[in-house]
């Protein structure tokens, strides 16, 4: 079959035959993503006590979740509030490209703050030094540099293949499931565009895996409580918000393919493409009491308790 009606409209599936169950999960999930990473964003922006690499790296972080689920979400809930499941051609590769570029920047950015906390509690005398404005702007603009062009890449490699169907068994217009629509196969561009995304995932699994290994050591022989306990309150939120990251895509990524529409599809995508974002800012909240406090002087509160 040619994918000629693939190019003037995409199908996609609906996340529940009510629409306006469809609507209210959605709506509840997006509207809780974005309130809870503006409060993460506006609380660095507004506290000078949060000047500092780590949560100018956090701020960048939501700015990213927010991103993430403004791509997929919206879009979703029209359909479901016009009745149709139609995505014309190239909004569907405006989401891919978006999606994939927001996606990596998570994993990048995840990375970067892993490096930022081994400077910081294995050579604390060289922080200052290595990790200073200059070099955290530096830093930021290259993720954003190399996850563009990645993007753009892996997004030219899956559409310039021809497509069997223009079903895609997803609510948004996911990667994998495009490509098992391929009536050909993998071609050249995204047979590279696949290696370079293992090379990525795992080159930064591995790195944030050897960097938190060397932490915990360092941690580990601090003699006072207090200096662990101060060294474990910043590091083990980023590590929960990475293992959330990478478990979700892993699930989502490397199940077997399924060329039939599927909820359990459905519920992998909302979990790697939707829990991450929604749950790093409730996570980042819970564990660290300076983020706490400055989020209640966003929200007005003259008087905060930790126990409150």
């Amino acid at each position: 079959m040619p994918n000629t009606t693939f190019e003037s409209n995409v199908f996609l599936l609906e996340f529940s035959d009510v629409w306006e169950l469809h609507f209210t999960v959605f709506l509840m999930l997006y509207l809780a993503t974005v309130t809870g990473n503006l409060l993460i964003i506006s609380s660095v922006a507004f506290d000078h006590h949060l000047h500092t690499p780590m949560y100018f790296f956090l701020m960048n972080l939501a700015m990213q979740d927010i991103g993430q689920v403004s791509v997929i979400v919206p879009k979703s809930m029209i359909n479901s509030l016009l009745n149709t499941r139609c995505i014309s051609y190239s909004g569907c590769v405006a989401q891919v490209f978006l999606f994939i570029f927001f996606i990596a920047s998570d994993f990048c950015i995840l990375t970067v703050m892993a490096y930022d906390r081994y400077v910081a509690i294995c050579n604390p005398l060289h922080y200052e030094m290595v990790i200073n404005r200059q070099a955290c702007i530096e830093m930021i603009g290259g993720i954003w540099v190399v996850c563009f062009l990645y993007s753009g890449i892996h997004t030219c490699g899956t559409f310039s293949t021809h497509f069997c169907s223009n079903v895609v068994n997803q609510f948004f217009c996911d990667i994998s499931q495009l490509i098992n629509l391929s009536c050909s196969g993998l071609n050249v561009i995204e047979m590279i565009s696949t290696g370079i995304s293992v090379f990525l995932v795992l080159g930064c699994f591995i790195y944030i895996l050897v960097t938190y290994v060397q932490i915990f050591t360092t941690v580990l022989r601090v003699p006072s409580a207090k200096g662990r306990q101060k060294a474990f309150s910043t590091c083990i939120p980023h590590l929960i918000v990475s293992s959330t990251f990478l478990f979700s895509a892993c699930f989502a990524y490397l199940k077997p393919a399924s060329h039939t529409p599927s909820q359990l599809d459905l519920m992998f995508g909302v979990i790697y493409s939707l829990v991450p974002p929604l749950l790093n800012p409730v996570i980042y909240s819970i564990r660290n009491k300076e983020v706490k406090k400055a989020m209640a002087k966003v929200l007005g509160f003259r008087e905060f308790s930790t126990n409150t």
